[in-house]
């Protein structure tokens, strides 16, 4: 087992949750009274400690989306690291960065997200294949979760396309890229991103990749299902599935209390996933 496979593992267990919470600030969305006072890059520190104090011991993991912070400009990086500062250090942190490139480019990329930041994980996207991923999946003690079946409701354009793997029957690509990935999985550091949103497929994923770690975005403001994610997403001991919500979390109110009500969320999403774990394993 790989040492970020251990760690997502004991973060579960000893908080009894999967719950991953999104840390994506949106500034249209903040409350004003964090605004009040601040420039917008401190307003966006306070902010996410407020949220990561409010619920770290009801979380798994974090997964903030660079998106969110690159929009900020040249004091980008610098709240990017405060954020992860923040997390304490026995919860995982994903980098939502969804990189795919080649050579010094990708070789870069990983050092920058698990060096210079220390991410314990990144969302790579897999469309350039193998020599793309492979400067990831050589940090060993480090995750690496590849786009398999994306959340949005375009993904099929894509991934629901039929391939024809050498001396195998047709399947989608969403597919062919789980068996890829359990065949490049040689450090046991690699997951999937699979959408709450297709809850059929989650299921189909998980019985070709039965010991990955799954990364599940889309429950929440997108839509998807909780006990039909949970269900088909956990593995054979009703683990290694991440489940990612954010603003139902970020934004539970935009008033004073949003550390709280933030905190409220994030038990009643945890508590909703424990039962369903339990209902899965019961049968």
């Amino acid at each position: 087992m790989s040492p970020f496979v251990e760690k997502l593992l004991q973060a579960s267990r000893s908080r009894q949750s999967l719950l991953c919470v999104g840390l994506d600030p949106d500034p249209a969305l903040l409350p004003p009274s964090v605004l009040h006072g601040r420039a917008l890059p401190e307003a966006i520190i306070a902010f996410n400690r407020a949220v990561i104090e409010a619920t770290a011991d009801l979380v798994c993991a974090y997964k903030p989306n660079l998106a969110f912070y690159e929009a900020l400009g040249r004091q980008a990086f610098a709240v990017f690291a405060e954020t992860l500062a923040a997390i304490p250090r026995d919860i995982v942190t994903i980098a939502d960065a969804k990189r795919g490139d080649i050579g010094n480019t990708a070789r870069l990329y990983a050092q920058a997200l698990y060096e210079t930041f220390g991410c314990d994980a990144v969302t790579v996207n897999p469309y350039l294949g193998y020599d793309a991923l492979e400067p990831f999946l050589a940090y060993s003690d480090r995750g690496v979760f590849v786009l398999c079946r994306t959340s949005n409701p375009g993904a099929a354009d894509l991934q629901d396309l039929p391939v024809l793997p050498e001396g195998e029957p047709p399947r989608p690509l969403y597919q062919h890229i789980a068996a890829l990935i359990n065949r490049w999985n040689t450090h046991g550091n690699c997951g999937l991103v699979v959408g709450a949103t297709y809850p059929s497929e989650l299921r189909r994923v998980r019985e070709i990749c039965p010991n990955l770690p799954i990364l599940i975005p889309g429950v929440g403001a997108q839509g998807g299902d909780l006990e039909a994610a949970v269900r088909a997403g956990v593995d054979a001991n009703g683990e290694l599935a991440v489940v990612n919500v954010a603003r139902s979390v970020l934004y539970a109110s935009r008033g004073d209390d949003f550390a709280p009500a933030a905190r409220a969320a994030a038990q009643a999403l945890r508590d909703a996933i424990n039962a369903a774990r339990h209902r899965t394993a019961s049968g």
